[in-house]
C-alpha cells in the first residue's frame, strides 16, 4: 500500500458551503439575491479574520464594490438595509460590530435561508465576538 503523495494537494475548504447551497436552491429573484447578498456579506466579514484577514484597504475596496452590486439587486428593504450595515462594519474591521451585524442578519434572512445557513453565519458571529 502506497502512503500519501508528497504531490497531493489538500482539498480546499469553503467556509460557507451551505448558505451558498442556501442560494442555489433559492427560486429565481428576490429570495435568491437575499442569499447570495448573505452569502456575499459574509465572506467579507470572514476576511476580518484569520486566517485571511485583509487590510483595511482592501476591505474597503471590497466592501465599496459589494455596495455597489447590493444597490443593484432586489432584495427586500429589511434584508438590504442590515446587509448593507453589514458590508460597511467589515470596511472599519472592529470584530464586535461586525458580529452585531452578522447576528443581525442571520435573523432578518431566516424565512430565506436553512437551519444549516443560518448556522454558518451564526458560527460566524461567534467567532467574531471571541
Amino acid at each position: 500500500m502506497l502512503g500519501p503523495s508528497p504531490y497531493a494537494l489538500v482539498a480546499p475548504a469553503f467556509r460557507f458551503r451551505n448558505l451558498a447551497l442556501a442560494a442555489g436552491r433559492a427560486p429565481l429573484g428576490g429570495a435568491r439575491e437575499t442569499a447570495l447578498a448573505a452569502l456575499i456579506a459574509a465572506r467579507l466579514a470572514a476576511a476580518t479574520l484569520p486566517p485571511v484577514t485583509l487590510s483595511i484597504a482592501a476591505r474597503s475596496a471590497r466592501a465599496t464594490a459589494a455596495l455597489g452590486w447590493l444597490g443593484s439587486v432586489a432584495v427586500a428593504a429589511v434584508p438590504k438595509l442590515a446587509i448593507t450595515r453589514l458590508v460597511e462594519a467589515t470596511a472599519a474591521g472592529d470584530n464586535p460590530t461586525v458580529a452585531n451585524a452578522v447576528a443581525k442578519v442571520t435573523e432578518v434572512t431566516a424565512p430565506y435561508l436553512d437551519r444549516a445557513a443560518r448556522s454558518e453565519l451564526e458560527e460566524l458571529a461567534a467567532e467574531l465576538r471571541a
